[in-house]
């Protein structure tokens, strides 16, 4: 009979298309892991006011912190009571402001106003209204400390006016670009890790060894990782060397570093996974052939063949 025409089978793309495509995707997956995940640490790690309030509430006890805000303490009042005081009374000032950092007043103080400003910064990130500069009436703030220091005993403490005040924070071009920002960082939290996973995916899928693309993977991103961590300590230096000279020290140092405590723990967590992703695929590769060919060796031996009796002899 003769043979009926078959439909022609299209051919597997080649080889080594497969693998630059795959090399092209995977390293975009790579490349958006690190931008992806600085942009949900900014969008989800600084802009909860309840994490924000514990991720800075130690830095109360921190010394540079206490002596940087004992200072700024100091110099206020001085300014505020220009010339009704003495020169002579300036020291005391500045030992009074010491001995307060160091009372469970002072923290309170400082929970209370981080809680009062980063809530009237967030509200002006995400309000539609027009810009305009953000204040913050620290009247609150006293009321509290007022309370603790009469729960204290501490004398005259029941007599601290409570007025309330606005105090500038941010003047109104800085919102601006602020919320600009915002909303960049909020579209990319979400967008650039699932972009990197759609990519890892289709990278692995369209590889001519999926292993060796496993591999390529991790080592991407464990390298994404560790330049993460750079990043985090190149913008270290470069903020601190922004602020002006009276916010410059080791207490900016230690408030830098309260904050970006949980980045550099996600970087290295990067770099941990990315290695230990990387070396499975590579144990696989190396001793995967080999136990699976004991394995095919062992099913082909089959059981032992039993030995064959021996002949009886017969009986007289």
């Amino acid at each position: 009979m003769p043979e009926t025409d078959r439909a022609p089978v299209p051919a597997a793309a080649p080889p080594r298309a497969r693998n630059a495509l795959s090399a092209v995707l995977l390293t975009l997956a790579c490349l958006l892991v690190p931008f992806g995940v600085l942009a949900s640490w900014a969008v989800h790690g600084l802009t909860d006011t309840g994490r924000w309030v514990r991720t800075t509430a130690p830095l109360a006890a921190d010394p540079d912190v206490r002596r940087a805000v004992a200072g700024a303490l100091g110099d206020g009042v001085l300014r505020a009571a220009g010339p009704e005081l003495p020169g002579a009374a300036e020291p005391f000032v500045h030992d009074a402001a010491r001995s307060f950092t160091r009372t469970e007043a002072f923290a309170t103080a400082w929970d209370a106003s981080n809680r009062a400003v980063h809530t009237a910064v967030l509200h002006a990130l995400r309000a539609d209204a027009p810009t305009a500069p953000v204040t913050v009436d620290l009247a609150p703030v006293v009321d509290r400390v007022k309370h603790r220091l009469t729960e204290d005993h501490v004398p005259f403490a029941h007599r601290i006016p409570v007025t309330h005040a606005r105090v500038p924070v941010l003047p109104a071009g800085d919102v601006d670009r602020l919320r600009k920002g915002y909303q960049v960082l909020d579209a990319a939290s979400f967008w650039l890790p699932l972009a990197a996973a759609c990519f890892a995916v289709a990278g692995i899928a369209v590889a001519a060894c999926r292993r060796r693309a496993v591999t390529a993977l991790g080592l991407g991103t464990a390298l994404g990782g560790a330049l993460l961590i750079l990043a985090v300590a190149v913008g270290r230096r470069l903020t601190l060397a922004d602020l002006p000279d009276t916010l410059r020290g080791p207490a900016a140092g230690a408030v830098y570093d309260a904050l970006t405590a949980t980045l550099r723990t996600v970087s290295w967590l990067l770099c941990a996974l990315g290695l230990a992703v990387a070396l499975g695929g590579w144990l696989t590769g190396r001793y995967g052939p080999r136990l699976a060919a004991r394995r095919r060796a062992r099913g082909s031996a089959g059981p032992a063949a039993d030995p064959a009796p021996e002949p009886t002899r017969a009986r007289a």
